[in-house]
């Protein structure tokens, strides 16, 4: 660790040297809500103190309605489609503290790396990646990273909301295990401290002054893997109903086209009234009148002359359309085979299901949760509309059925079965189709549980009001506070996420001669804001239950669960106090 700080040490005497700015200077990079909500947290954490200097790099065009954070004040962007040696260097990456590849592309991200590592060796460097297993090949080419998820870390959140549980967060710090419950789930004296009064769904009061009252608690899991026995107990099993009539009605249905049907049933019908007239032209009874219609109709007839003149015509009649339904027959065949085909490929002919979860879009975050809820044993149906979606394989491997098509019209929907469904969880990447679907499924089911992704956190309240969609999330929202903290390199611990805010679980190490020195414990929690968790001394063990008369020193560390607000404002507390005699830069000399 000690050469990443030599080496931040050597880039904050070259921004002296050049142009007389000691801010650390961080270099984000990105074109979607993550990189907006990113800076908004740098934003809230350093720059009201003013020790912090933010780049962003943005395409030359939006890519989306979504905010990337180009029209953020106080923030310089540079506009660049391609992420190379001189997109840095435009930048300022030479001497930066930090840089965010926030993109959606592992492999583009990486490439970004290694140009920038080019312009900066040892550069502290934060990634985002899908694919977590390319992690410990990324700090072996950059010691000082960290390759971060949003979509691990958000998924949690949408399964919790599917099943009506608690975020299923579980993490370990000071030897401990600890996870969040209910306070009814989990013995009193495994609580460890209170988190959330979700009592009141509208109005969540987030670490309230007396943790009494709080249902939503950190509890330390004592012998049985965190929080599965409260899932054992409350999950919906899913029930698959065998109904061989109803799959062979949907089968037939999506046997051939709607305009190929009705041109059957019409020449059918034809033939029916012409075989009718004809057996009452030639004075027979209904079985004769069937046969020679049939056979008329397929085969034809000789000539005969000596039939009436009533007989002839409806021969000739049937004649004519018994050429046209030999034709019909035949692309009645071919289209259903085809159509038969297509459907089974598509997954929408498929069992009707009871109290299973209907995912729709396997992007990042769809493919997560598609196996955190198979993890917990409940059954997954999936819709993408694309054949091979990112979670494609994944799903094929799990058994999750995948239906291709688009989840904004209703029939979709039904093909999933979605008015018997546990949860309807819609989080592709496009807010519109979301939003969309969320309706049809309620259309379908008044009383069905949505859980939709959308990133306007004002609109998802509007939708929620308007239409009762009880719960929301914003994947970039919940996964920002621990891109932003490893970026400014302090550990996040774990981040749960409570309706549509976060909290943060991390470890403060307080700085000699900083505001909290020499103050007691009680000063380190806030209402509504910060809890301390834990204290330890410089070198020693964790304090799970310090005496509130307890005199911080400098080298404690402390373990709190906060808001961002509050855990920035602590941050300050805990650091060094600015230098009352700031370096002056070197005049610089004129030249000759």
């Amino acid at each position: 660790m000690a050469e990443p700080l030599l080496d931040r040490a050597r880039r904050a005497g070259r921004r002296l040297r050049v142009n007389g700015d000691v801010r650390a200077h961080y270099v984000i990079c990105g074109r979607d809500a993550l990189a907006y909500w990113v800076v908004r947290a740098l934003l809230a954490t350093e720059l009201q103190s003013g020790r912090v200097r933010i780049t962003l790099v943005v395409p030359e065009r939006p890519r989306s309605d979504e905010p990337d954070g180009r029209d953020l004040p106080g923030v310089e962007v540079v506009r660049a489609d391609r992420l190379d040696e001189v997109t840095f260097r435009r930048a300022g990456l030479a001497g930066a503290d930090g840089l965010a590849l926030l993109h959606q592309d592992d492999v583009g991200n990486m490439h970004a790396a290694l140009c920038a590592q080019e312009v900066e060796p040892g550069l502290r460097l934060v990634v985002r990646m899908f694919n977590t297993g390319l992690a410990n090949g990324v700090r072996q080419i950059f010691p000082d990273s960290a390759v971060l998820s949003d979509a691990s870390m958000a998924a949690p959140a949408f399964v919790a909301a599917a099943l009506g549980e608690v975020a299923p967060t579980h993490f370990r710090h000071g030897g401990r295990t600890l996870y969040v419950a209910r306070r009814e789930d989990v013995h009193p004296a495994d609580v460890v401290c209170g988190v959330a009064d979700t009592g009141d769904p509208q109005q969540v009061r987030l670490l309230p002054a007396d943790e009494g009252v709080a249902d939503l608690v950190i509890a330390e899991a004592t012998g049985t893997p965190p929080g599965t026995e409260v899932a054992a107990r409350r999950l919906v099993r899913a029930r698959r109903r065998r109904r061989p009539l109803t799959v062979l009605l949907r089968a037939v249905r999506s046997f051939a086209t709607r305009k190929i049907g009705l041109a059957v049933i019409v020449l059918l019908a034809v033939i029916g009234v012409l075989g009718w007239l004809n057996g009452y032209a030639s004075h027979r009874g209904w079985a004769d009148s069937l046969y020679l219609t049939l056979v008329t109709t397929l085969t034809g007839q000789d000539p005969d002359p000596d039939k009436s003149a009533a007989e002839q015509v409806m021969q000739v009649v049937l004649n004519l359309a018994g050429l046209a339904l030999i034709p019909l027959i035949t692309a009645v065949v071919v289209d259903g085979v085809v159509n038969a085909r297509l459907a089974l490929h598509s997954g929408r002919i498929q069992p009707e299901r009871s109290g299973h979860v209907v995912v729709v879009g396997l992007g990042n975050v769809g493919t997560r949760v598609m196996a955190q809820l198979c993890d917990f044993g409940v059954e997954v149906v999936a819709i993408d509309k694309l054949p091979e979606p990112r979670g494609g394989a994944l799903a094929r491997r799990l058994g999750v059925p995948l239906i291709v098509g688009d989840a904004a019209l209703a029939e979709t929907l039904e093909s999933a079965s979605v008015g018997n469904c546990q949860a309807l969880v819609v989080v592709s990447t496009d807010d519109e189709t979301n939003l969309q679907a969320a309706l049809n499924g309620l259309a379908v089911n008044p009383e069905l549980q949505v859980v939709l992704r959308l990133f306007d956190g004002h609109f998802a309240e509007r939708i929620q009001q308007a239409f009762g969609i009880g719960v929301s999330r914003s994947v970039s929202y919940l996964a920002a506070p621990s891109f932003a903290a490893a970026l400014l390199d302090r550990a996040v611990i774990a981040t749960i996420p409570v309706g549509r805010h976060a909290l943060l679980v991390t470890e403060v190490s307080v700085a000699a001669g900083s505001a909290l020195d020499g103050r007691p414990i009680a000063a380190v929690g806030r209402t509504e804001s910060v809890r301390l968790l834990a204290h330890a001394r410089a070198g020693q063990r964790l304090d799970w239950a310090p005496d509130a008369r307890l005199v911080i020193v400098a080298g404690d560390r402390l373990t709190v669960v906060a808001r961002r607000a509050g855990l920035n404002a602590l941050l300050r507390e805990a650091a060094s106090p600015p230098s009352e005699d700031p370096v002056t830069p070197t005049p610089r000399q004129p030249e000759e």
